[in-house]
């Protein structure tokens, strides 16, 4: 079979890409909606589905997306039989926000802001100042925290408020860059075990008339970039923690709302040539790229000065079927990123954006050998990765 020439190709039209519910339905709104409700100052419940508590706890799941979680009842029956309570009581997932990757969601939750605002719009992006990659999950290499993210977070305006408020992971993300500018604010109590957490997680849900509590579990994630979203592995791990969150919501004290959630899904991509695009052994994409940030799925691309028209003009023509592919104020525009983007984060975007449609990624075997061999995927804006859960108990 010849392939068709770059004149047949017909890239994705960019309003086809389905950009995230930010202000009404996105990670970003659920702790607002919570703490306005609580009578913190300065937030509105911009999800109106939700309905007030005095206490509110978030479990957030990394890596179990909606989808994964409706094609899996046996394995999770109780986080299964809450289906119908997500979003309010109306069955409807929430969006996670785009690139969908833990470090870019979990700044959007703990902030309530979009990542155009909180300013971790990807897995890797470009330091402006240095003109380097930096990794907003591992933050390497070390950059202020404060100077690259620096609003207030949710808890620490919560905290502020009067709101007994407190974190509850594994020790290991106590003073990680990362917790410091998503997630701080009020206590925070690391418990190696996932029932430690869920009790201490209830222990601190009670401790204050009004409460604010966070807890978090990884593995079903991990499992899921080791050996795919339909492994033995993975079941395993969604097996337990449908355990865990029904031991946390057995606890729940009075006037108390849990809200179980995720930062993104996730999606196996073939292993084949087609599938994964290695971005190392294709003249024809290095062409003109200075960095390759972001993720197979949601990449960023910073083109050497002068380059960018040339360079979107390839991927469009070489990816164009299989990933939308935007130039930078385009993606702004479409409102990818979400309704404004603050000069600060402006430049750490890519002059070119990727992001997939197809079950597909650009890998880069060479540069990113780690993350070009894993199984399961994520960032893109596809249903699968997109869609996440929030899942109701009330006591």
């Amino acid at each position: 079979m010849s392939l068709p020439a770059w004149d047949d190709v017909q890239p994705l039209a960019l309003d086809t890409a389905p950009v995230p519910a930010y202000g009404a339905g996105s990670l970003a709104d659920l702790l607002p909606t919570l703490v306005a409700h609580q009578g913190v100052d300065g937030f509105t419940p911009v999800i109106p589905e939700l309905a007030p508590a005095d206490r509110n706890c978030v479990f957030l799941i990394d890596g179990l997306g909606w989808e994964q979680l409706k094609a899996h009842p046996d394995e999770a029956p109780f986080l299964s039989s809450l289906l119908r309570s997500s979003l309010g009581g109306t069955g409807r997932p929430l969006t996670a926000g785009f690139p969908a990757t833990t470090a870019t969601s979990l700044a959007s939750v703990g902030t309530g802001l979009p990542p155009g605002a909180h300013g971790l719009p990807g897995y890797t992006v470009r330091d402006p100042g240095t003109g380097a990659l930096m990794n907003q999950l591992r933050w390497n290499p070390w950059t202020d925290p404060h100077a690259w993210q620096p609003y207030p977070t949710v808890f620490q305006r919560a905290h502020d408020a009067g709101v007994h408020t407190a974190q509850v992971s594994s020790p290991t993300f106590e003073h990680t860059p990362l917790t410091k500018v998503a997630l701080s604010g009020g206590t925070f109590r690391g418990r190696l075990s996932g029932e430690d957490r869920m009790d201490l997680a209830a222990q601190q849900l009670a401790a204050g008339d009004r409460s604010l509590v966070y807890t978090y579990y990884a593995e079903v994630d991990g499992k899921g970039h080791r050996f795919g979203v339909d492994s033995d592995a993975w079941r395993g791990q969604l097996m337990y923690v449908d355990r865990l969150a029904q031991r946390l919501a057995e606890q729940l004290p009075p006037r108390s709302a849990l809200y179980v959630t995720a930062d993104h899904g996730m999606i196996d991509i073939p292993f084949d040539e087609r599938s994964r695009i290695d971005f190392d052994e294709d003249w024809e994409l290095r062409a003109g790229v200075a960095l390759l940030g972001g993720e197979g799925r949601a990449r960023h691309v910073y083109a050497v000065p002068g380059a960018q028209n040339d360079v979107l003009t390839v991927w469009r023509e070489v990816l164009g079927e299989q990933f939308w592919v935007a130039s930078r104020d385009e993606a702004i525009e479409a409102g990818w990123f979400g309704p404004h983007i603050d000069q600060r984060v402006y430049g750490r975007l890519g002059d070119i954006i990727a992001a997939a449609h197809d079950d597909a990624a650009i890998i880069a075997t060479e540069r990113e050998p780690n993350e070009s061999a894993l199984v399961g995927m994520h960032g893109s804006m596809t249903p699968v990765e997109q869609l996440v859960p929030l899942l109701e108990v009330r006591s």
